[in-house]
């Protein structure tokens, strides 16, 4: 079986995030004062195969913990949907 990974690595909610920081300001330059709080990450899709949802999940998540994300500064979560 076919599966898709959408997976949204963020950065740790205690650590400061700059880009987002930026973000935030920029936005009361736009008129958008009630904007706040803004957190950039990256939003990751792949596909696996698997024999099972399981299985799936658990190759998602090694590849996560091995390359997508630095758990040090960073959090992952995903969604997966099998596509056949």
């Amino acid at each position: 079986m076919i599966f898709r990974a959408e997976i949204n690595v963020m950065p740790l909610k205690a650590l400061l995030d700059p880009q987002g920081k930026t973000i935030t300001k920029s936005m009361k330059n736009l008129g958008l004062p009630e904007i706040t709080n803004v957190r950039m990450g990256k939003h990751i899709t792949l596909e696996v195969e698997a024999e099972d949802q399981k299985q799936a999940r658990l190759k998602v998540e090694t590849a996560c913990k091995k390359l997508l994300a630095n758990p040090i500064m960073e959090y992952f979560e995903f969604d997966l949907f099998q596509t056949e």
